[in-house]
């Protein structure tokens, strides 16, 4: 839900990820109508990990491994690293951040993003092979990962097939 109702923001919040778009102010009977559709389409097929070299992030079991080593993270954490890794290599803005991973009704003047940025990257430091968090001054966030970022390789995340 949200008050951004111009096709430009529909179209980006359903690209985004979205299932639905419902734009402020709506009718209760909408929103149950729209929530009963929702649950007729049934259990969604278990999200594919996402690997870039050797960091390997699992939706389903909301784990993060790098050389097979598990980091331990916080849900605000695993969901910021979960919209970088899906765009690896892409300029993320810090509102971008925000409005994929807080709900709408967040107040976004602090710098909680921030925040969880700096102890993502005290998590996953120390690791070489690990994902790096970088800052684009101004702008936001991109994640680079190991040697590909390096030797200039696409760093397009490879989706494993499902019988894995």
């Amino acid at each position: 839900m949200t008050a951004r109702g111009g096709v430009a923001d529909r179209v980006r919040g359903l690209d985004g990820g979205g299932d639905d778009y419902l734009v402020k102010p709506f009718e209760w009977e909408e929103l149950l109508a729209r929530i009963r559709a929702l649950v007729r389409r049934g259990a969604h097929p278990r999200p594919a990990k996402i690997e870039l070299g050797a960091f390997v992030l699992d939706p389903a079991s909301r784990e993060v491994r790098i050389a097979g080593q598990r980091i331990d993270l916080s849900a605000r954490e695993f969901a910021i690293l979960e919209v970088l890794a899906r765009r690896p290599n892409e300029v993320l803005s810090r509102a971008d951040i925000r409005e994929a991973v807080w709900d709408w009704a967040f107040e976004g003047r602090s710098n909680v993003v921030d925040v969880h940025v700096a102890s993502l990257r005290r998590k996953l430091g120390g690791q070489p092979d690990g994902p790096r968090i970088e800052t684009v001054r101004g702008i936001g966030y991109v994640l680079r990962t190991g040697p590909s970022a390096d030797s200039g390789a696409s760093g397009t995340p490879r989706i494993p097939d499902a019988d894995r």
